[in-house]
């Protein structure tokens, strides 16, 4: 199945069913009237939800409309949790290396993640409002999963089975914020802005054989200002959503509709090119001496996009511009 949420009068939107090919959406209002009422009502409320799919798809569902991605919200407009790993290792190791900087303990067998703000999320075509260009805005292009209800130190295998819906990300960052906020050993908390998310959330059997072992093996083109910036694949992840849901839920139960991101998708492969402008400049100062490309200007514009061979892209698109807060 693939949801959307639609703006409403509602802080928590209206939920949508949408087409496999994106081309059409009906609400889903009279099943639940939000995405995470479903995801807290999922085993009752999926075969209903289920039947409508099917019904959208062999065009038989009533009151049925053309899917518009600038109506929406985030698939989830908020959230009881928002969990962010860097399980690609790849990026760690660059900023390690650039910076010369002491490995972090156990970093190649604990997931390293941080609590971040779920209170406001974006949708995907909304301006991203921030305060100040010299915070150095930074955009990271991730996957991430929405869980159920997930109970306390489940192991990573049984945690997959907890695991409803896939969506793709924008975690934005403040890099200029981020490392006195680190060197508190407290976490980020300014240098993370609101995240964006692309306007569909889909179940995992969608992706058919892009999902596999807990990844997502989609490459996430993006690209700054209409130019080509990365196109780097999920496959690489070294942690799979399974083990970092566990990791999540060691010491407590999860709610359902939390969300676990996957951290930055990174490829030690040169060509795939980064899902962030940090990871080239670090990728820079390694190659060149020093950095050279700068951090985002307000009004610039950042696009995402995972697509499978054929170029569909199942989440459809991240399409936004930065803007100065007013």
């Amino acid at each position: 199945m693939k949801f959307a949420t639609r703006k409403s009068a509602c802080r928590d939107g209206e939920l949508l069913i949408v087409s496999r090919d994106l081309s059409r959406a009906v609400s889903a209002h009279d099943i639940a009237p939000t995405l995470l009422d479903a995801l807290e009502r999922w085993d009752s409320v999926a075969p209903r939800l289920a039947a409508r799919y099917e019904d959208l798809n062999a065009g038989h569902a009533l009151s049925d409309f053309a899917f518009d991605p600038r109506t929406c919200a985030a698939p989830l407009p908020r959230s009881p949790q928002w969990c962010d790993a860097s399980a690609f290792l790849n990026h760690g190791r660059l900023m390690e290396r650039a910076f010369n900087t002491e490995p972090i303990p156990d970093f190649d067998t604990i997931p390293v993640m941080y609590q971040g703000a779920s209170d406001d999320f974006l949708g995907p075509t909304d301006d991203v409002p921030l305060p100040d260009e010299a915070h150095g805005i930074d955009f990271e292009g991730e996957f991430g999963v929405i869980t159920g209800a997930v109970p306390m130190a489940v192991d990573a295998r049984a945690a997959l089975g907890h695991i409803r819906l896939l969506v793709q990300l924008n975690d934005w960052s403040l890099r200029a914020l981020g490392p006195r906020e680190m060197r508190t050993g407290f976490g980020f908390l300014q240098a993370k802005p609101s995240t964006s998310f692309a306007p569909v959330a889909v179940t995992p059997d969608e992706l058919g054989d892009a999902w596999h072992e807990g990844r997502v093996k989609l490459a996430l083109h993006v690209e700054w200002n209409g130019a080509w910036f990365g196109a780097p694949r999920g496959d690489e992840m070294n942690f799979d959503f399974g083990t970092l849901v566990a990791h999540a839920a060691r010491t407590r139960r999860l709610s359902a509709g939390t969300i676990v991101g996957s951290g930055t998708v990174s490829n030690e492969s040169r060509e795939a090119g980064s899902a962030c402008i940090a990871e080239r400049r670090v990728i820079e100062m390694l190659d060149r001496g020093g950095a050279q490309t700068a951090f985002m200007r307000f009004d610039d514009r950042v696009t995402m996009s995972a697509r499978d061979g054929n170029g569909r892209a199942p989440f459809g698109t991240i399409d936004q511009c930065v803007r100065r807060a007013t």
